[in-house]
């Protein structure tokens, strides 16, 4: 009976001692060290790697993107001679943009290029000089909207995080002017909606802007504000005189708000990225012999 008993006890000893164990067991670890290369091996106990909390890496893929924008513009001229204006607001612009991100020269990231294809306005509104208690005309008209048809193609550089991205950009545009329509009590109703001839009706010239984006893959939200002067005088210069030139520029401000859609993932590997490095590792495994001897 007493032999039962200690050859219990004994056994429930190992048992005992078997369970223990594991708790101060240890584990290992590779690390590489940054500067000199070396890789040394660390221990650390399977209680000190339950509390190790990992930290989220943000990391931005190359990707693409392809949205609409509407919003609002503030149109002015700049003329020469000079004309005293005030702002015209045109309620109506909107474009559809292509997007990509990526890096320049396949090295510098946070840059991309934007190009599309854009319905807006130009125009003018004279207010009264002060000196002479007159407002200005232009064919008898005190205002003008012209609609335009352009097409931007801008650089840009962003900067971004998991939710948000902030960006500026700057670029050249050309379009062409589609239709116009005068304002005034004096305005010869023959000239309201018609150019006349010595109108130039290609526009060309710059632009660019700044915006942020609320990010929600796959959509963005953005909100932009945008700047374009026009190399592209609205008129001949010497339609009035062939000794004294005349000069309008448009100069427009615009508020638009846009939604994206993401052709391609802004963030981790798609199937398509993972497919391409299970083949290389069968075609190239001696590029990953590293990562191989690492994980052992």
């Amino acid at each position: 009976m007493n032999k039962k008993i200690r050859k219990t006890t004994i056994l429930a000893g190992i048992f005992l001692m078997l369970a223990i164990l594991p708790l101060g067991a240890q584990d290992t670890l590779k690390v590489s060290d940054r500067r000199s290369g070396k890789v040394e091996v660390r221990e650390f106990t399977a209680d000190y790697l339950d509390t190790v909390q990992l930290k989220k890496v943000f990391v931005l893929n190359d990707y693409s993107m392809i949205g609409v924008e509407y919003g609002a513009a503030a149109n002015m001229m700049l003329f020469t001679p000079a004309k005293k204006q005030s702002y015209l607001l045109s309620p109506s612009t909107f474009g559809v943009y292509y997007t990509r991100y990526g890096k320049m020269f396949n090295y510098l990231p946070y840059f991309g290029f934007k190009v599309g294809i854009r319905s807006t306005s130009e125009g003018y509104k004279f207010k009264e000089d002060k000196e002479t208690h007159q407002i200005p005309t232009l064919e008898g008209a005190t205002a003008a909207r012209i609609r335009i048809i352009d097409m931007p193609f801008m650089a840009l550089i962003h900067a971004d995080s998991d939710h948000l991205s902030g960006f500026a950009s700057v670029g050249i545009y050309g379009g062409y002017r589609t239709s116009i329509e005068r304002f005034g009590e004096n305005v010869d109703e023959s000239v309201r909606y018609s150019f006349m001839e010595y109108d130039r009706r290609f526009d060309y010239g710059i632009c660019g802007g700044v915006g942020m984006a609320f990010v929600f893959d796959p959509f963005e939200f953005h909100i932009n504000l945008n700047v374009r002067y026009s190399w592209g005088t609205l008129y001949d210069y010497d339609y009035a005189s062939p000794y004294y030139y005349r000069y309008a520029y448009p100069l427009d401000l615009s508020l638009t708000g846009g939604l994206y859609f993401h052709l391609t993932r802004r963030t981790g590997r798609s199937r398509g990225q993972i497919r391409r490095e299970a083949i290389d590792r069968v075609k190239h495994p001696e590029k990953y012999e590293d990562t191989y001897s690492d994980n052992r």
